[in-house]
């Protein structure tokens, strides 16, 4: 509810910021004055006296950066939403096995007695190794 109520001030004070720096007369009248080629002396601009406008761009400034400030910290302590992750369980664990091999020789069981099986003469191909056909 307060996070709500906080959020709906901060959008109002977004949307009067920007107005208010609309609504600002730029200082100088063409093109050049953005890239730096103004006619006064000054490193900004001639100073004017501050004006209902900049007055109010600089208090809505402070309160855009409060607001966002604690916007951040509210959500982080989880006033609003919660991580991607959060529902997402931990890895299972790597399972070990029961028992560790042995390098031991005499640890290990004896294998059946096996008798190779008789090597096999190679066979020659039916027509005598010629390749030929019909």
């Amino acid at each position: 509810m307060l996070f709500t109520l906080f959020l709906t001030v901060y959008i109002i004070v977004c949307l009067l910021l920007l107005v208010v720096v609309l609504l600002q007369q730029g200082k100088g009248g063409d093109i050049a004055a953005a890239f730096g080629g103004s006619s006064s002396q000054a490193a900004f601009g001639a100073r004017a006296g501050a004006t209902v406008l900049t007055r109010a761009t600089t208090i809505l400034g402070v309160l855009f950066m409060l607001g966002s400030l604690a916007l951040a910290i509210m959500g982080s302590s989880g006033g609003f939403g919660s991580s991607v992750v959060s529902g997402v369980g931990a890895p299972p664990a790597a399972s070990t096995p029961a028992t560790a091999p042995t390098t031991d020789p005499s640890a290990l069981p004896l294998a059946p007695a096996t008798t190779p099986a008789p090597a096999t003469p190679p066979t020659a191909p039916p027509d005598g190794g010629r390749g030929g056909g019909l």
